[in-house]
């Protein structure tokens, strides 16, 4: 069985946008179920331990850049290098595919106005497309992971799954969603899962291109791991950017 883990950079509202970082990207890491409870947790724990002597961290981005919530020691200039030297030696060496959704929010808007949806949501329908494309036709072959976010958030996520599983989306049916894909379960970060931890990892790198912001390392590892057709294509296969 294949997952897909989902984490997401920016924030989906068009009401207010930074105009720093004017970007919503849905991304995830695609990895055959029994990598990501074995292999996957395991080295992702042994980092941890190598790095921070403990394994209950959480990788998360922003507490990494803002060295805060156990990150603390990455105001060290060189404990930071040796962290980030280690972390993309990490991504560089696991198994995992990589596919997300791009949205630059002001032209989202200007295009589409009050009719304009939900960042997060059409970033959803491009993501499950991609899934289903990947798991191909195998019944229960597939299921999504994603972050809890709050409440509210988490209804709008559950009502947008069930509207995919009796709608479909522009080129994937509603039975082939419902039959090929188990289901989306939403999980705390408490929870400490490795799959989401490393979603997390890939998508800002994603933004920050999409954005044209100068690329780092982390960006080349992430392009060499999106889903590409059979002629090496990412666009439209493991990288969509909208509006197009």
């Amino acid at each position: 069985m294949k997952v897909l883990f989902l984490d997401e950079s920016g924030d989906h509202n068009l009401s207010v946008i930074d105009p720093q970082y004017p970007m919503f990207v849905l991304g995830g890491v695609i990895m055959e179920k029994a990598y990501a409870e074995g292999a996957l947790a395991q080295a992702l724990a042994d980092f941890k331990q190598e790095m921070f002597g403990r394994t209950d961290i959480v990788l998360h981005t922003a507490d990494i850049t803002r060295n805060r919530n156990g990150f603390e020691e990455l105001k060290n200039s060189s404990f930071r290098a040796k962290f980030y030297t280690g972390l993309n030696a990490l991504l560089r060496q696991l198994h995992f595919s990589v596919a997300a959704c791009a949205i630059h929010k002001n032209q989202h808007l200007s295009r589409y106005g009050v009719a304009a949806l939900d960042p997060y949501l059409l970033s959803l329908d491009v993501l499950v497309e991609r899934f289903c494309f990947d798991v191909g036709r195998v019944s229960g072959g597939g299921l999504i992971v994603a972050e809890k976010r709050d409440p509210t958030l988490d209804r709008q996520l559950d009502l947008a799954w069930l509207n995919l599983k009796i709608q479909g989306t522009r080129f994937v049916q509603a039975h082939d969603i419902e039959d090929r894909i188990l289901g989306l379960n939403l999980r705390a970060k408490k929870d400490n899962i490795a799959g989401l931890q490393l979603a997390d990892l890939v998508v800002s790198p994603i933004g920050r291109h999409v954005l044209g912001k100068p690329d780092k390392e982390d960006w080349f590892i992430v392009q060499e791991k999106f889903r590409r057709n059979r002629r090496g294509v990412i666009e439209g296969y493991g990288l969509v950017t909208l509006p197009k």
